[in-house]
């Protein structure tokens, strides 16, 4: 047994009837939706009343579409710029890595600009800010802020290598 999981262990028998039960059908959903640490997100969402699956899916979803959607067979020759490389005999997989790294990079920016919720310039007070809320399968607000988005980017890369590939 794994220091990890004695550590859920003993957390998870402090816990009441219904906590427990939370916490062990979170973990489970983690871990069928490939997060690593699953146990690490469920003891947060249920201890700290983080919405972690709701910061995983959005973080997941953006790894799969707009960052690693660029290895899929035509995603690069749609692009004029890179089907002329192409066409120049640059390399497929360099220019797959150039875009992804690109993406990656761009959705960091735009995570950080979320989880800073208002304009770079402070000056003017009357600007108005943003935050992004979790949502309840009917679309009902929850009330829960998904934050730190661009904290976890790297640890939700399916490739579990903290993006160390880009």
């Amino acid at each position: 047994m794994t220091n990890e999981q004695i550590a859920w262990d003993r957390w998870l028998t402090g816990l009441p009837a219904q906590q427990r039960a939370t916490a062990t059908g979170l973990r489970d959903r983690f871990t069928r939706l490939g997060a690593p640490g699953p146990g690490e997100w469920a003891r947060s969402e249920v201890s700290e009343d983080i919405p972690q699956m709701a910061r995983f899916l959005l973080l997941r979803r953006l790894w799969d579409e707009a960052i690693n959607g660029w290895g899929d067979p035509g995603a690069v020759e749609n692009i004029p710029a890179a089907a002329r490389l192409l066409t120049a005999g640059a390399n497929r997989d360099d220019i797959v890595l150039a875009m992804r790294t690109a993406a990656f990079e761009a959705v960091f920016a735009t995570l950080l600009a979320i989880d800073e919720g208002g304009p770079i310039t402070p000056d003017d007070q009357s600007l108005p800010g943003w935050r992004l809320h979790e949502t309840d399968s009917t679309g009902q607000d929850t009330g829960r802020r998904l934050g730190g988005l661009h904290e976890s980017l790297r640890e939700t890369a399916p490739s579990e290598r903290d993006a160390q590939d880009l």
